[in-house]
């Protein structure tokens, strides 16, 4: 008789539950699809942190931006179109002290000069002398501003004594004593002039900031890293600076186009250039308001404050970018809005409810 226990195990059928299931078999687009590392993610995150960053750097559409950047590129691209359909701006055979007509648009001066001629030459002038002015200014106050609060030691007390000094020194009285010992004077020695006067105090600004980015963890470990001081400043620093920069840019151009009118008002200006500066000197000299000829100093009045007005609006809106408290602004107003005419609900519902009971 054979004992049951050892008799060989026969297979049990088995039934689907007990049975293991192929992934494969339930889904087959599985093995194709390479799974979602980590890393993966990771770099997906920082690329969408990256391009967030880089949208808070650029300045918000609004309206006062808008209109400062319709101002400003319609002056410069009239000062780039007009002087290729004006006549010769130095063309004195028109008829002097011509008002506006037709023929000249903006009528003539006391010499028979064109007044629109001038006004498209002008501008020229006047905006390279602000540009090139704002980009020494700017050079400048990078080297004794980022440099000094970057550096430290010696080099911080030599550039910021030099920076002092310069920042007590009145910056037009200045460039007046300079003009009058130079007695030819091309706009681009005017530009110079303006922009090597004018840095001083955007240098304080940014050495004060660069002293603060210094000691942040990502500075700090490419400096442990022995990266070289040049690649810290121009890659680790000056990208978080550049709202800043930009504004300090706009406010140089501004106070180089003013500073440029001033000096030629006063005949301090360029001589043998056109400039607005030089319009409304020669329109002073020409007694142009008391004979009534206002589209001689008006134009060029006007252009100088449509630009200056054009780039400030420009730079308010670079400043909500700088500033923490301008940038979130607008979103506070809009909750204190929104909770007053909340609170104005409560109280109507609170006085309803009372006068039921």
């Amino acid at each position: 008789m054979t004992d049951p226990r050892s008799a060989p195990a026969v297979d049990e059928p088995q039934t689907l539950s007990d049975r293991t299931i192929d992934p494969a078999i339930i889904a087959p687009a599985a093995i194709m699809t390479p799974p979602v590392t980590v890393d993966i993610v990771t770099a997906r995150e920082e690329a969408r942190d990256a391009r967030r960053g880089f949208r808070q750097l650029m300045p918000r559409m609004s309206l006062k931006l808008a209109i400062g950047l319709i101002i400003v590129v319609g002056i410069v691209l009239f000062a780039i179109i007009a002087p290729i359909f004006a006549q010769d701006p130095y063309d004195s055979d028109n008829p002097a002290l011509q008002p506006p007509s037709p023929e000249h648009l903006l009528g003539t001066t006391k010499l028979g000069y064109d007044v629109f001629a001038q006004l498209a030459t002008g501008a020229r002038g006047s905006l390279m002398v602000g540009i090139i002015a704002g980009l020494i200014a700017l050079v400048l106050s990078l080297f004794f501003g980022i440099v000094a609060g970057y550096k430290g030691g010696w080099w911080d007390e030599i550039l910021s004594l030099f920076t002092n000094i310069m920042l007590v020194i009145p910056g037009l009285p200045l460039v007046m004593v300079i003009s009058s010992y130079i007695p030819v004077r091309s706009w681009l020695l005017v530009a110079v002039v303006l922009g090597i006067t004018g840095w001083a105090g955007s240098a304080v600004v940014l050495r004060a900031l660069s002293r603060s980015v210094r000691a942040r963890d990502y500075v700090a470990a490419s400096r442990v890293a022995g990266e070289k001081s040049g690649r810290i400043i121009f890659v680790e620093i000056l990208p978080n600076l550049l709202p800043l920069l930009t504004a300090q840019f706009l406010f140089a151009i501004i106070f180089a186009i003013l500073g440029e009118a001033g000096l030629s008002y006063l005949g301090l200006g360029p001589t043998g250039s056109i400039t607005w500066g030089t319009m409304l000197n020669e329109a002073q000299s020409g007694q142009a308001l008391g004979q009534g000829a206002w589209w001689w100093f008006v134009p060029p009045g006007l252009m100088i404050a449509l630009l200056g007005a054009g780039l400030s609006l420009i730079n308010f809106s670079i400043d909500e970018i700088i500033n923490p408290k301008l940038r979130l602004a607008p979103q506070n107003a809009r909750r204190v809005r929104q909770a007053k005419r909340a609170g104005r609900g409560v109280e109507a519902a609170h006085t309803t409810n009372g006068a039921e009971a």
